[in-house]
């Protein structure tokens, strides 16, 4: 048992195999506030991955709506059920100005177990807490889309009078974009008997050795996410590989240049960036889009950070939900990270133009300033929009995207003008 320290968590924690972090992380934004539920990344994942007989039911990218939604189905609540130990693991943060370290713990402190400490806490001779799916969980890849929760308990009996308003609705759900995090501290690769998993060091990209692995499904049982996922056919687990041939710069597309996974460049919603964040979480570059919105901004956060295993998949969490469920599932960060959305600064507001601009990762970005074109209150803050240009920069310097915060609308010619 290793003792590492969880930078989501704000503190060190017991880890069950060796310190994994690489000196670049595989990672992407989700802008679950855009996201239309469209599928057009499940879809183009699935084409280009899960084709094959006895991969029918794998969905390495899914979207399910929250709060009922999940695939496998209520594979989140099972988890927290399961981490909350009958009240035993309360899974609390302290948020309190002295828990708070920008560096060392920009969310606070968490208080309860993780999936690896409750194990050994309750010593149940396995590396983490976790459960197998049965088969029936894994029929409906998009169950409940579309329902909404609702305070109205009655409406039969009652008139129905809720009103869409901020801060949170009253009936809501909201779209969630799942792929494989690609942990710092992987549950899956600490509990493989085969030492079938392994995460790389160059990209941080979590990938199973297909020729050491057996099935014996204990990635499948302690991923808290679910998304190793064993194929009968063959017998042998899969999983998402982030579409690593592309990110290593193999598709000529790019011109040797690192690429963004199939699901990312599909999106059609432009809710998504990919990209390499830098491994240390202590010196955060402030030019890379990734760490910028990550740790220096913090308006993208991690999904579910008290399981322990620091993905590395964030998420900016939508405006209209009530935000104690986003709390729970994002962690304390999330009422900054709303405030800060719903009002971003300069710099944040240009660099969310590079969302699904170009295929190739962007590595850099500069912004050249232009003149102010509106201004607003928002929240009860003076709210400035001004006309900047963000460019985006590939890692070797190749200038990949040049675009204005306001775009530019053409008018055609009369020339060009049909009458009848």
């Amino acid at each position: 048992m290793a003792t590492v320290h969880n930078w989501q968590l704000g503190r060190k924690m017991d880890y069950p195999y060796l310190d994994s972090r690489p000196k670049k992380q595989f990672t992407a934004v989700f802008n679950t506030n855009r996201c239309i539920a469209c599928q057009t990344c499940t879809m183009a994942d699935k084409s280009t991955w899960t084709y094959s007989r006895g991969q029918e039911y794998m969905w390495w990218n899914n979207v399910e709506t929250k709060p009922y939604g999940g695939y496998p189905q209520f594979w989140d609540q099972k988890i927290l059920q399961i981490l909350s130990d009958e009240g035993n693991n309360p899974m609390e943060w302290f948020t309190s100005s002295e828990d708070k370290d920008d560096k060392k713990a920009p969310y606070g402190y968490y208080g309860g177990d993780t999936i690896f400490e409750l194990a050994k806490t309750k010593d149940l001779n396995q590396v983490a807490v976790g459960y197998i799916p049965e088969d029936k969980e894994w029929r409906f890849p998009n169950i409940y889309e579309d329902t909404a929760v609702s305070k109205k308990t009655n409406i039969e009996t009652e008139p129905v009078k809720e009103y869409s308003q901020l801060p949170a609705h009253d009936r809501w759900f909201f779209y969630l974009q799942r792929i494989c995090n690609h942990c710092t501290y992987p549950a899956c690769v600490a509990a493989c008997p085969r030492r079938a998993i392994y995460k790389r060091k160059e990209d941080g990209i979590v990938l199973i050795d297909q020729k050491r692995c057996r099935g014996y499904r204990k990635c499948v049982e302690q991923c808290p996410y679910k998304k190793p996922m064993y194929r009968g056919e063959t017998r042998i687990s899969e999983k998402c590989i982030a579409c690593y041939p592309r990110v290593e710069g193999k598709d000529p597309v790019t011109k040797g240049r690192r690429m963004e996974a199939r699901c990312m460049s599909a999106c059609v919603g432009k809710i998504r960036l990919n990209g390499m964040l830098k491994g240390d979480p202590d010196n955060p570059d402030p030019k890379n889009p990734m760490d910028f919105l990550i740790r220096i901004q913090k308006v993208a956060l991690p999904l579910y950070p008290q399981f322990g295993t620091e993905p590395n998949i964030y998420y900016i969490p939508p405006r209209w939900v009530p935000r104690a469920y986003l709390r729970q599932m994002f962690g304390p960060g999330v009422d900054e990270a709303i405030e800060k959305y719903s009002a971003p600064s300069r710099e944040m507001l240009a660099v969310f133009q590079l969302f699904r601009t170009t295929q190739t990762m962007i590595s850099r970005f500069e912004i050249e300033y232009g003149k102010k074109v509106y201004e607003t209150r928002t929240n009860g803050k003076k709210f400035e929009v001004f006309d900047d240009t963000v460019i985006g920069y590939a890692e070797d310097d190749t200038e990949l995207v040049r675009i204005k915060v306001e775009e530019p609308t053409w008018e055609s010619s009369d020339k060009r003008m049909i009458t009848y």
